[in-house]
């Protein structure tokens, strides 16, 4: 008879990782999906951000009782990103493969299982997506059926190119460990995006693997603890913030100038909706921001004439803009780190 410690030895050791800060009212089911793994070779590691509303009792109670938990608590309280680069820093030496876990979300009994198992395919395969629930509305779809392997700039080209993201958050993706531990600041620290950025650039280095079954899911933005920057619609600003730091590099210049011309022009028609909605100076400085960081400016000299092309667009086409605009809308994804 074949024991489960021994089933285990032949597995693969994979961190998971919950960095989390106030989550009192998720945190119990996003600890429970993870116990209820298929797979068993794996450490827990929940990491504690100064909570103040009792989810450090309730992470306390799990690891009491399980001996795979680890509790770890910060010295200081930390910005999101540095908590989530602060826990990534403490994954066992030990480990082939690191999942993060946000402590909002869940993932499905099978998830370590099926991610591992296409990573194991290859060792080219830096990350591994899958579908995943967004609410109650699939995401992640764009490949064919059979597609389980890309190579990373394939992947870049046809997230650049299409409506097709195969990122989802990292309550999503299974990482290879030794590409966690050369990223001693595994999230980019004030990016905008950091989940996004931090694929892209390992995606220039290694390949990208897929699970074409639901592994996760993720609260949709109003129940999400990270829903205040999704009332921004950061959605054109992330993608075109991708495409000014990566899109040269995998884009032939034809492609990218063509995408960057049309993206731009949406945006500016975004920024023009916007404007007419008279949005609060958060949402201004929000942009603005974003914008900076590719070296970019929302001052009015600058602008301006691209805004009013926007309204130019918005009278003449009215119904199609609106309809665009709550396309954009709807179509949002949750951050989950910003």
């Amino acid at each position: 008879m074949i024991s489960e410690a021994m089933v285990q030895r032949h597995e693969p050791r994979v961190s998971v990782v919950t960095p989390f800060y106030n989550t009192v009212q998720y945190i119990a089911e996003a600890i429970e999906s993870v116990l209820a793994q298929s797979y068993g070779n794996f450490e827990y590691l929940l990491v504690n951000n100064k909570s103040t509303d009792g989810s450090r009792d309730v992470a306390q109670k799990y690891a009491s009782q399980d001996s795979r938990i680890k509790l770890i608590d910060n010295d200081t309280f930390v910005s999101q990103t540095d908590n989530y680069n602060g826990a990534l820093r403490q994954v066992g030496t030990d480990s082939k493969y690191v999942k993060v876990v946000q402590a909002d979300d869940l993932i499905f009994p099978d998830c370590l299982r099926s991610l591992v198992a296409v990573a194991e395919r290859d060792e080219r395969i830096g990350l591994v997506s899958s579908y995943y629930l967004n609410g109650v509305e699939p995401r992640g779809k764009g490949l064919p059926h059979d597609t389980w392997h890309l190579s990373g700039n394939e992947t870049c080209r046809l997230m650049l190119t299409s409506e097709c993201f195969v990122l989802g958050t990292p309550s999503v993706v299974l990482y290879r460990a030794d590409v966690v531990r050369a990223r001693p600041a595994f999230y980019p620290e004030g990016h905008p995006n950091p989940d996004t950025g931090a694929a892209y650039e390992i995606l220039r280095d290694h390949d990208f693997g897929f699970v074409h079954q639901i592994e996760s899911f993720c609260r949709t933005q109003d129940e999400s603890i990270t829903s205040k920057r999704e009332s921004y619609n950061p959605a054109p600003l992330d993608y075109l913030i991708t495409l000014e730091q990566h899109g040269r590099r995998v884009l032939s210049r034809e492609d990218f100038e063509r995408v960057s011309t049309r993206k731009w022009d949406y945006y500016y028609r975004f920024l023009a909706f916007s404007a007419l909605r008279n949005r609060e100076p958060a949402f201004w400085d929000f942009h603005r921001a974003g914008l900076a960081t590719i070296g970019r400016t929302l001052e009015l000299s600058e602008t301006v004439p691209k805004v009013l092309q926007g309204f130019g667009r918005l009278i003449s086409q009215p119904t199609a803009t609106l309809r665009r605009a709550k396309a954009s809308l709807a179509g949002r994804r949750k951050p989950p780190l910003s």
